[in-house]
Formats: structure tokens, sequence, C-alpha cells
């Protein structure tokens, strides 16, 4: 979302060395486990930023509380990241249901779809992409294309381990889409909503110098811009409600890594998926938000005619954030998709 309002096109970082190991997991004769991300005060995380104390939205509220980190490994047997997402309670489909967010954005994109898909009787997780939400990074890993290609990888072969339905939002349908063409064992079948894929990476961003960059993302931090980026994405939301968006949408920024994360996917190049479009093998539906100011649906329909195997849904009185505005509409959606084999 933000990605398309600032003209950021599908930012990704650079390398920066290094890979983070977590000092909060035990091996046991089970192999890994997760230790030590217990909760704290009302319920959530401790690992959390104290913003999050701030939120009223409900629903941000509850799915805040229900953050995980588990153990992704990226590198040598040593080397893992504690890898935040909203893990189902119950794993036993087939053909789960994974999340993804948009740019800059987190799980909590997916607070108030997420109960509705659970209703539906999906098994559903909501990650976070490496260098965006409330992972523990540490020593910062590479956060280009490549690094959140394969860390994504090693989360769903080490945690999920099914093919799934892989949902993606704006920036979220390019991530989904590199990753279905690279790993298109892991994909069952693909959901975009207001996919953002035609940007050609981050252009001339990436030349910027270090110190331009880091002021500029000090700049995609601050509070205006963001409310801004809300009243861009929704259809007409109560002026309340709005601020209250704006804090959830930015809850991750306050991560001590996110100024470096997001500094090395910019000069890192960004996403440029045109070229893998029509490599996708994978059953696909579209959801376009009617009134999206962000993103336009003329190139969701660009989209339609250049997948192979793509059907569109659009979702009225909504804009580039139905799964947020229309949560009940969307989910119904996302279910009947996953569900039906036929489709």
């Amino acid at each position: 979302m933000m990605m398309a309002t600032l003209k950021l096109g599908s930012l990704p970082p650079a390398a920066l060395g290094g890979v983070a190991k977590t000092k909060k997991i035990e091996r046991s004769s089970g192999g890994v486990k997760v230790v030590g991300d217990g909760g704290g005060d009302n319920g959530f995380p401790s690992f959390l930023p104290k913003e999050v104390e701030k939120i009223k939205d409900p629903f941000a509220r509850n799915l805040a509380r229900r953050i995980k980190r588990l153990p992704v490994q990226i590198g040598c047997s040593e080397s893992f990241i504690m890898s935040s997402c909203v893990q189902p309670l119950v794993q036993t489909d087939p053909n789960p249901v994974v999340l993804l967010h948009c740019f800059d954005s987190s799980c909590l994109e997916w607070r108030r779809a997420y109960p509705l898909l659970e209703e539906s009787g999906l098994e559903a997780w909501a990650l976070d992409v490496l260098g965006w939400g409330f992972s523990d990074l540490g020593r910062l890993p590479p956060c280009n294309v490549a690094s959140k290609r394969y860390h994504l990888y090693q989360l769903w072969k080490s945690h999920i381990k099914r093919p799934v339905v892989l949902v993606g939002p704006s920036l979220g349908a390019a991530i989904a889409i590199d990753f279905a063409v690279n790993y298109p064992e892991a994909v069952k079948k693909l959901v975009l909503i207001n996919p953002s894929v035609y940007a050609e990476g981050t252009g001339n961003l990436a030349k910027l110098p270090k110190l331009v960059a880091y002021a500029g993302v000090s700049l995609l931090k601050a509070f205006p811009l963001r409310f801004y980026a809300n009243l861009l994405a929704f259809d007409g939301i109560p002026l309340s409600k709005s601020l209250d968006w704006t804090n959830v949408g930015r809850l991750h920024c306050h991560m001590p890594w996110w100024k470096d994360a997001t500094v090395n996917f910019m000069v890192s190049g960004g996403y440029n998926v045109v070229s893998q479009i029509k490599q996708v093998k994978q059953k696909t539906l579209i959801i376009c938000g009617e009134n999206d100011k962000i993103v336009s649906n003329q190139l969701a329909m660009r989209l339609l005619f250049e997948l192979p195997k793509a059907s569109m849904q659009r979702v009225p009185d909504s804009g580039h954030l139905p799964h947020v505005e229309k949560p009940r509409h969307v989910a119904k959606l996302i279910a009947d998709f996953a569900q039906d084999g036929n489709c």
C-alpha cells in the first residue's frame, strides 16, 4: 500500500551481511522449539513494541496477542531467524491458506479477516515477510527479493510442509507470484488482492546515497504520511478509525531494525515480476476493490488476461485493502476458492 502511494515500486533490500541467531530457542530430541516469547502485559507478546497498548481496534489487539515467533533456519545449522506469524490453532488442512501482507506492513493487516477464515474451517497462517512485521532480526540479514523468497520457503518447509493457497495483497501479490514460480511445489493456488505486480522494482531509489535513503525512510515512518496513505487506501472511514488504523499500520516501524531493513530493501532493486506472470501455473483468483485509488483496476484486468488460469471477483464499496474494509466478503471469496477443488 505505502509502496504504491509513495511510488516506491517493489522495494527489496540489499545484503548487509550476517544472520540473526536466535537466543530464544533450545534444542531437544524433537529438534528446535520456541521458548522465551511469552506474553507480556495484557497478553501481548513481550517482543511487540510498547505502542501496541495504544491501539484501540479490538480485532488488532486480539490478533496481536496471537503473534508468535517460530525458528526459521536460513543458513548453517546454527543460524535461525525467529520469524513472527499468526499460527493456526489446528493444523489439519491438506492445503492451508497462507496470508502475506502489503509493502512495509505486517500480519496485523489480516486482523478482521483472519477470524472469519478460521470460522469457515480453514487452516490459516498470517506471515510477516522478512524485513517487515515483528520478527527478531538481530544482526540484520539480507532483505532483498532472493532473501525474502528463501526465508518464506524455509518457513514453509519447516512449519507448514503442504502445498498452500497463497494470498498476496498489493505488493504481496508480487511476492506471491515470485514465490509460486520459484517454488511451485509449495503453492496449490493463488489469491491476489488489488495486485501491484507491474512496478519495475525500486528504480532510481536504488541509487540514492545512504544518507538520503535513511532520510526518506524516516519520512516513511512519519504519522502524517501514514495517515495520508490510509485516506487513500480506504473507501471512506471515520476519522477516529483512520487514526487508529494508522497506528496499527505503522506499529512494526517501532522495531529496532526496521529502518535499516527498509533502506536495505530499497537499495537492492525491488520486485520486478512482469516476466514471471505468464509462468504461473496455479489457478488464481484476483480480488479487486472497486474503488481502489492506489492500483488501477485496469492493471488487474491486464493481469487477468496475462495469467494462464485466472478469474476475478470485485468487492463493491471497497478501496485498496478490501480484506480490512470488507472482511466478510473477502473471507468468503478466499474460503470458497480454497475449498473448491474444481475451481
